[in-house]
C-alpha cells in the first residue's frame, strides 16, 4: 500500500501492525492474552503509576455485555472477535491522591504496547473510540476517578467475507503521513 513502508529501520511489528475488522471467532489461549497484557505492564508512565486498568470480556456472556457499549458501526464487526477488552485509566496519582494529567498518555502507551505484543504473536486488534462512555461506566460501576478510554477487539485474522461491503472496502492498512508532517511548526 501506498506510504506504508518505513523510510528508516524500524521494528516490523510497528510498519506492519494495522487495525483489521475481518475476526475470526476462533477462541485464543490464555498465554496470548495474558501475554498482550504483560506487554501493556511494561509500557512507562509518570512516577511508574501505571493507571491502566482493564476489563476483560472473554466469555460469550461477558462479550454481549462489552458489544452493547458499541456503536452499531462497530458492533457489525466486533462481534466476531473472541476477546473484548475496555481500557480504563486511573485518574489521580496513589501516590499522592493529586490529578494525574499524564494519565490518559500513559493508558495510550500501554494500548500501543498492548497492540504490537498482539501482532507479534500474530493476532491482530482493533481499538474503539466508538462506544458510550456512560453506558461503559453504568454497566461496570466505573466512579468519576475512572475514565473509560476505548475498547480493544483482540483475536485472530478471519474472513474478510464475513464484512459487509462498505467494511470490505476499507479492510486494508491505512496510509501514514510523512514524518516532516508531524513535526509541529509554530504559529501555522
Amino acid at each position: 500500500m501506498e506510504n506504508r513502508s518505513a523510510h528508516y529501520a524500524i521494528l516490523d511489528e510497528i510498519e506492519n501492525r494495522w487495525s483489521p475488522r475481518a475476526f475470526s471467532k476462533e477462541e485464543l489461549s490464555i498465554e496470548d492474552i495474558f501475554g498482550v497484557l504483560e506487554a501493556a505492564r511494561f509500557a512507562p508512565s509518570c512516577f511508574n503509576e501505571q493507571p491502566w486498568r482493564f476489563i476483560l470480556a472473554i466469555s460469550e456472556e461477558d462479550r454481549e455485555k462489552m458489544l452493547l457499549l458499541l456503536t452499531e458501526q462497530n458492533k457489525i464487526w466486533a462481534v466476531n472477535a473472541p476477546v473484548l477488552i475496555l481500557i480504563i485509566s486511573k485518574n489521580k496519582f496513589d501516590s499522592s491522591d493529586k490529578e494525574n494529567r499524564w494519565s490518559s498518555f500513559d493508558s495510550g502507551t500501554a494500548w500501543g504496547y498492548l497492540s504490537l505484543e498482539a501482532q507479534r504473536r500474530g493476532l491482530i486488534s482493533h481499538a474503539m473510540g466508538g462506544f458510550s462512555v456512560d453506558r461503559a461506566r453504568t454497566s461496570y460501576k466505573i466512579g468519576d476517578d475512572y475514565t473509560p478510554m476505548a475498547v480493544v477487539a483482540l483475536g485472530k485474522y478471519g474472513d474478510v467475507e464475513s464484512l459487509n461491503d462498505d467494511l470490505k472496502k476499507r479492510e486494508h492498512p491505512s496510509t501514514r503521513k510523512e514524518t516532516a508532517e508531524l513535526l509541529f511548526k509554530s504559529g501555522r
